[in-house]
């Protein structure tokens, strides 16, 4: 998320220690603030600098910039009613910091009450506290149907034992796993992450003992503190992210990849046994099949042949073989055997052309020079010449997988060409409006589904009820059935003020619906136009008169992806 003016944010326990400095880092970006402490004094004192802060970012506004709102978070009806009151003044709720803490208020071993005024109140401030923020924080950006980000204020003392105090190292340690266990609601565009730092110069960690600080290298700056919360708050790839801060090592992400693949337990599907069984033997014959283009046309079948060639060997230093188990067919298959892919070239005089844009099998043989691969590896490519027994390509083409089974297959053309277009090509953000045309289709699929994970309102044109249900399915939030509505008319009277994104793969009529119904700034990537596919003489470029005026007039931008233009 980018950190600018006219953002909003809540802040628990933002009136002293860490809280107070985020307010204060979040104030001079601009960002609406709302100050939740128990303490009015210090709260109110904090308020007034975090106004003049943001008040250089806005004027004449009819609401305030900054509030302070006393509230004791254990208290449930008092910590609700301030999460209403700041959604109703600034229309949502972006970033909530949840930082609300106290320390162990009586030794543990020394405690001989109920524990309702000493641990049990740590553990309602701590973590129940942080529990119901969260849960009021999820509610509020839900009902606004816009992303956000929460960071939870953990503790290095929820990673690992604090003997002085052990109730505060339960509690810290629970907001951890309880907000490492809420990734998956980056789904719906919300991202929760917790900051775990070690001793910062506060009230709090004023009362440890001197000498366990020392030991530690001393105070954290606090500088560093907001610098990590503000990365956990712009980083789009971090949801249910742990950041460690220590004088000693700086910030690092916890657990790292190795000590989390120790106890990561693969899901259901990954546990599913492969449909391919790897050989221990790979015999490599003396030749092989493939298909080949053997003369231009539209008609797949009649421009290729099966041929068998000679498999010669050794290979070259730096190639790698790859035994083919499955390959992709694609609609695009006719483009490449019509010759449209080979524009300002003399296309007859490369005849036969091997083809095929996709394939997984099993690494059959390497070359001498070849060191980061083995045989026997499940792999992929994208690069032409999948159609075939055995293909033999340059290493850097190579990609492993971890089963050579079909589903590898829709990650390929299908799936990048969704990635990159809408993440390089399109430059998607959150918040915004993206319209998938031919939507149920494979390449389709993905784009719904990056576009919603992203936190976008997501528009697919399809064509039939089946169509309409998967993308229902799929959390599309308007699906427009062609065969039972007019595409046209739906987008102007719906989103009036247009599309921001358009990931178009239809082409012709299609494409000038699209582009019309584009909004100021809009971008609309290209990648395909299977409409134009079929035609007699193959695929005919169109004339689109009129499009310099359109994207000039509203500063559009209209972009082609070509995913093999993206490789190695």
């Amino acid at each position: 998320m980018e950190l600018k003016p006219g953002l909003s944010a809540l802040v628990t326990g933002g009136a002293s220690g860490i809280g107070k400095a985020l307010s204060l880092a979040l104030a001079q970006k601009g960002v609406f603030v709302t100050i939740v402490d128990f303490s009015e004094e210090k709260g109110k004192e904090v308020a007034a600098l975090a106004e003049k802060e943001c008040a250089e970012f806005h004027s004449g506004l009819e609401f305030p910039v900054v509030m302070f709102i006393r509230c004791d978070v254990t208290n449930a009806g008092e910590l609700k009613a301030a999460f209403e009151k700041h959604f109703v003044t600034y229309g949502g709720l972006d970033i909530c910091i949840n930082s609300a803490g106290i320390g162990d208020i009586v030794p543990f071993h020394n405690d001989r009450t109920d524990g309702s005024k000493s641990w049990r109140r740590t553990v309602n401030v701590n973590l129940v506290g942080v529990i119901d923020s969260t849960s009021l924080a999820i509610q509020a950006m839900q009902t606004a149907q816009k992303p956000g980000v929460i960071i939870n204020l953990g503790s290095a003392s929820g990673l690992y034992p604090m003997y002085g105090g052990p109730i505060y190292s339960a509690t810290k340690g629970g907001v951890v796993m309880f907000t490492r266990s809420l990734a998956p609601l980056k789904r719906q565009g919300i991202r929760i992450n917790v900051l775990c730092p070690e001793f910062v110069r506060t009230d709090l960690a004023e009362k440890v003992n001197s000498s366990t600080i020392d030991r530690l290298g001393g105070y954290l700056p606090m500088e560093l503190v907001v610098e990590g919360a503000l990365e956990l708050i712009r980083d789009e790839s971090k949801a249910g992210s742990c950041l460690w801060i220590t004088k000693r090592r700086g910030m690092e992400y916890w657990p790292t990849p190795a000590e989390e693949a120790k106890y990561r337990v693969p899901s259901s599907k990954a546990r599913i046994k492969s449909l391919v069984t790897v050989p221990r033997d790979l015999q490599i014959p003396h030749s092989f099949e493939k298909v080949v283009v053997h003369t231009l046309s539209h008609n797949f079948r009649s421009a290729t042949r099966i041929v068998r060639t000679e498999l010669r060997l050794p290979l070259k230093p730096d190639h790698v073989l790859l035994k083919v188990i499955y390959a992709g067919v694609n609609a695009s298959d006719v483009n490449f055997s019509s010759g449209r892919y080979f524009s300002g070239k003399d296309i007859t005089s490369l005849l036969p052309l091997d083809s095929g844009f996709e394939a997984v099998g099993i690494i059959a043989a390497i070359g001498d020079s070849v060191t980061n691969l083995k045989i026997g590896m499940p792999a992929a490519i994208m690069t032409f010449g999948g159609y075939a027994e055995f293909v033999m390509v340059p290493a850097k083409h190579i990609l492993p997988v971890a089963k050579p089974d079909p589903e590898v297959l829709a990650m390929l053309t299908s799936g990048l060409t969704a990635s990159i277009a809408l993440e390089k090509a399109a430059q998607m953000e959150s918040g915004k409006v993206v319209l998938v045309t031919a939507a149920a289709g494979a390449t389709g699929q993905f784009a719904v589904q990056l576009a919603k994970i992203a936190g976008n309102t997501v528009v697919a044109t399809c064509g039939g009820n089946e169509k309409a249900k998967l993308l229902k399915d799929l959390g599309v939030d308007r699906v427009i059935d062609y065969k039972v509505e007019d595409i046209k008319a739906v987008l102007k009277k719906e989103f009036p003020k247009g599309t921001d994104i358009v990931y178009e793969s239809v082409g012709g009529e299609m494409f000038d619906i699209c582009l019309n119904a584009l909004a100021v700034y809009g971008r609309l990537v290209v990648i395909g136009m299977i409409s134009q596919y079929q035609g007699e003489h193959g695929w005919k470029p169109r004339n689109y008169p009129g499009i310099c005026e359109k994207l000039l007039a509203k500063s559009q931008t209209v972009v082609g992806v070509m995913v093999v233009e993206f490789g190695p």
